[in-house]
């Protein structure tokens, strides 16, 4: 029954397209904004960070946000005048009825995405801002609107049309490139603009969005990490996870915090036969660590890795956003992950658990990049190498020079924020 259902909102997809078309006819409110993320089942990523930006600007904020920003300058906090914000009216729209509550409740403009307002919306709304697709938000109703792709990383591993591993934009037969026909309805489109952090990249994000409406204005997220002038509001788990992170520091007096994120694979399941759980905590425990754990949201993991929790792990949920714990930690373990990019902000030792490389490469995604020419750290692939790649980083941190050089091949910046840059950008289209 299910099998059958699915087949049918797979199918029924074919409908968007007529209703799409028709979308254009209706006028858009070019100072109405829609944001959402990850198929509006997030509360994350740049989409996030954009609309917290705006709605502090904004003549359209609450008395709540007002004050809150009050509090944060008061306090030191830096803010940034911006009066192309001022007529701006964003609206979070979300799959998530919980999520458009809680935004409510803390003064942030939302909307449930299958409500009337929420379609009434995505039919008049002048941007669309996501992180993956416009599915994000509406996309039979999108229509006529701008909409930016957001995306969610610097890539190191190939993605969408670069990526000979995609099925749906690389099918290996006529069959197979049938089937893909709803799915790639709504997927990303030429005429869509892309956010990406430098001009370097450009031709990367043109070559795998097929797109040269590329804008070079950076990510929001990052300004979160690189300045204080976004006051960000954390979800309820995030709230947790703090809470749970500051107790363990507490506990652990001077403590050093590593945050491992590892990213999405085939192969991830070889961490659990290369790491033993009880040399790993005595290793935490001779080093006075606390190991924060991260699994990426599309980990078929997901529980194992909660599993691993203890006196000295935490896991923070796969749906939350990292970002909102970058700053917490003294150094980052990852594999390839593009988070590694953003946390060159942090300007802290990364190590590069890799143990599953000639796989990776041979089975997932081929590199943008020669791995080694970007990847500013020690590398280690396997439990005794990570051991002594943590030790040597939080004693001597010798990339540092590599760490900041990647930083300028990645990232334009020459402007404040982000935020500023793109509202600027963006104003230029109206």
């Amino acid at each position: 029954m299910k099998s059958i259902k699915g087949l049918i909102t797979y199918w029924g997809q074919l409908f968007y397209l007529p209703v799409n078309a028709l979308a254009h006819l209706v006028p858009r409110d070019k100072n109405l904004w829609l944001f959402g993320s990850t198929f509006g089942r997030r509360f994350a990523d740049n989409p996030r960070y954009f609309y917290s930006y705006i709605c502090q600007h904004s003549i359209y904020a609450s008395g709540k946000i007002q004050r809150q920003m009050l509090r944060h300058v008061s306090k030191g906090g830096s803010f940034i005048e911006d009066e192309n914000c001022k007529l701006i009216r964003p609206v979070w729209i979300s799959a998530d009825k919980d999520l458009v509550e809680y935004l409510k409740e803390h003064g942030y403009p939302a909307c449930y995405s299958k409500s009337f307002k929420g379609k009434y919306y995505a039919l008049r709304a002048g941007f669309y801002f996501y992180d993956n697709y416009s599915k994000d938000i509406n996309y039979p109703l999108s229509g006529g609107a701008i909409k930016v792709n957001m995306w969610h990383g610097i890539p190191l591993k190939k993605i969408q049309h670069d990526n000979i591993h995609d099925s749906y934009r690389h099918p290996e037969n006529k069959l197979q490139k049938l089937r893909n026909i709803p799915r790639n309805i709504s997927d990303e489109k030429p005429e869509d603009y892309v956010l990406t952090t430098s001009n370097n990249l450009r031709s990367t994000f043109s070559s795998a969005f097929k797109t040269d409406k590329v804008l070079t204005c950076g990510y929001p997220r990052v300004d979160s990490v690189k300045t204080d002038t976004i006051k960000c509001l954390l979800t309820p788990s995030e709230k947790i996870v703090k809470y749970k992170l500051s107790s363990m520091k507490k506990h652990h007096k001077g403590a050093k915090i590593c945050l491992y994120i590892p990213t999405f694979r085939d192969s991830e399941s070889k961490f659990f036969e290369l790491v033993n759980m009880a040399r790993l905590n005595a290793f935490l425990d001779d080093q006075n660590i606390i190991l924060v754990v991260k699994a990426h949201m599309k980990s078929k993991l997901k529980e194992a890795f909660s599993r691993i929790e203890g006196e000295r792990v935490l896991t923070i949920p796969a749906n939350d956003d990292v970002s909102r714990f970058m700053l917490d930690s003294d150094l980052l373990i990852t594999d390839y992950s593009s988070a590694y990019f953003d946390y060159l902000w942090i300007d802290k030792p990364i190590v590069f658990f890799d143990y599953d490389l000639r796989e990776y490469l041979s089975d997932s995604r081929e590199m943008y990049y020669d791995y080694n020419t970007v990847t500013p750290g020690y590398k280690a692939s396997n439990l005794d190498e990570l051991f002594e790649a943590v030790e040597d980083s939080l004693r001597f941190d010798i990339y540092k020079k590599e760490r900041l050089a990647l930083r300028k091949q990645m990232f334009d910046d020459d402007f404040e924020t982000a935020s500023t840059k793109l509202v600027e950008e963006l104003s230029k289209l109206l």
